[in-house]
């Protein structure tokens, strides 16, 4: 047993493994986490994450090693047993109930009672007190069902600090929170440690591990690479660990197509958050958007695809006027637009991958078979082919949708774009709640269509990875386009310095 001065560590996880039917998801793996520490877990998806913290939040059993938690050895057969050692877990795919209040929900299971009934006074006055303590701004007696991702998240997370948790774990925390959401979790989170809990934290966002973490552990197939001190580690050092290779091998270099001609227009666009944008896609480009949220760099996609209401304004789509146009009308014309929610807006999640691939291709004339119905044969092959294009593997491609890791409902999502011939390609943040390794297929997927001369908007609040796909970036400010940049102006301080002015200047001021 391991002790950090004197002191035994909160968890300690030895020689951990874990056999499923012909997978070993985990081969020996150890972990520590000390009181009062913020301990990262990096990899990529199918790297063992997800199966490691199963196991110490009681969902899975190891096949080998040892637990401890507080120095004493733990053999639980449940997530109650779990809870019950102390420890809290907030994943991915929230456990709330959504017809129950906040209130009913954080004290599900640990109902307040006077006596042979509930005292629901007492448990409003304790909720309410424990939200004050987070700082988490929530109407405490609406049901859950009205409440945002980023809200149901924050209740997640008080539900757990509620049972007194010791060990919070928080599986990407962040996909759903705007970045003030974000900067409220992280003051949450330096209160808990100051408090003593341990937290281990589960990320793709290599950018937030130097606002939070002591330490992290890197797992590559199963396996563990390193334990690294956050502060001694540079992020693409953490990247090499992770992927196995250089930071510079994720993205690709992409050709721009010389001369491209104008595909879509726009002119004086206004909408709910969308104060007079110009701005034309060419043929052959990437073109990248970038901004905070609420900055109106999603919206003006979304009004000119009439997703939402475009109040004034001109778009002009291959040399056709279509202000105003139904969406289904500029679908069909040769637009893909790809939806940051996945699961609302992208996908079926009850269906396989195949038959979502194959609802794209319906309108093919090409599939028909005789009497002019679709050939079912032709059909699933054309959807194998694409996905084993976006790396699927085969298989995935008869189970749910719903089943998949986030990096495979994304390859999904991308694969549905393919199977008919588009000109234009809009991917609104093409690799949220991704891994670098499963991003790096992904953006060859998007050098491929550029290269095919496509027209490629990227909008992304991943600095980085806007700026090394753009050929053009455009920032957005309040509502408006404060910077179009491209060559050396592609550079981080440039783009976030335009990140908070209200319009666009001439290239040749933005140095």
């Amino acid at each position: 047993m391991l002790t950090v001065l004197g002191e035994p560590l909160l968890v300690e996880m030895t020689g951990i493994s874990k056999d499923f039917p012909g997978v070993k998801a985990l081969s020996g793996v150890d972990f520590q986490l000390r009181h009062g520490e913020v301990h990262v877990l990096f990899g990529e998806n199918g790297a063992g994450k997800s199966t490691l913290i199963s196991i110490l939040s009681g969902v899975y059993r190891p096949t080998a090693g040892i637990l401890r938690v507080n120095g004493e050895e733990v053999h639980f057969r449940s997530v109650q047993d779990a809870r019950r050692a102390g420890i809290g877990t907030v994943f991915q795919e929230l456990s709330l109930v959504p017809t129950l209040t906040v209130i009913e929900n954080v004290h599900l299971g640990q109902e307040l009672q006077r006596g042979l009934l509930i005292d629901r006074k007492a448990m409003e006055r304790d909720t309410r007190a424990l939200f004050g303590t987070l700082g988490f701004d929530i109407d405490v007696g609406l049901p859950v069902s009205r409440l945002s991702r980023a809200q149901q998240q924050m209740v997640e997370i008080a539900k757990a600090i509620h049972a007194k948790a010791r060990v919070l774990i928080l599986d990407e925390p962040t996909a759903s929170l705007t970045e003030r959401e974000t900067e409220r979790l992280f003051g949450f989170i330096r209160q808990a440690r100051q408090r003593g809990v341990g937290i281990v934290y589960i990320s793709h966002r290599i950018q937030e591990f130097s606002q939070i973490a002591d330490r992290i552990t890197v797992l590559r197939d199963g396996k563990l690479i390193a334990t690294v001190d956050q502060k001694a580690t540079s992020e693409s050092a953490l990247v090499t660990l992770m992927m196995g290779r250089a930071i510079d091998k994720v993205y690709p270099h992409i050709n721009r197509q010389p001369d491209g001609e104008t595909v879509l227009s726009m002119r004086g666009v206004h909408a709910a958050g969308v104060n007079g944008v110009d701005i034309d896609v060419r043929a052959g480009e990437v073109l990248g958007v970038a901004g905070l949220v609420g900055s109106g760099k999603s919206r003006v996609w979304r009004s000119i695809l009439g997703l939402q209401p475009l109040k004034a304004g001109t778009v002009v789509l291959f040399g056709k006027n279509v202000s105003g146009s139904p969406t289904r009308k500029l679908l069909h014309s040769g637009v893909f637009y790809m939806s940051p929610d996945r699961k609302a807006e992208g996908l079926v999640l009850s269906a396989s991958p195949r038959d979502n691939i194959q609802l794209d291709l319906l309108d093919r004339i090409d599939l028909a078979g005789r009497f002019g119905l679709r050939s079912l044969r032709r059909t699933r092959a054309v959807a194998d082919a694409i996905g084993a294009r976006v790396d699927l593997a085969r298989r995935s491609m008869p189970k749910t949708v719903a089943a998949l890791s986030g990096g495979n409902q994304q390859k999904v999502l991308f694969g549905k774009g393919l199977g008919q011939d588009r000109r234009i390609y809009i991917f609104d943040e093409p690799t949220i709640g991704v891994d670098m390794g499963t991003r790096s297929q992904l953006y060859l997927l998007i050098r491929d269509l550029a290269e095919a001369g496509k027209a490629v908007v990227v909008i992304s609040s991943d600095l980085p990875e806007v700026m090394h796909l753009a050929h053009r970036l455009l920032v957005f400010s309040n509502g408006r386009i404060s910077a179009e940049l491209e060559g050396d102006d592609l550079v981080e301080d440039v783009v976030l310095r335009h990140f908070f002015k209200e319009s666009r200047r001439p290239l040749d001021e933005h140095a």
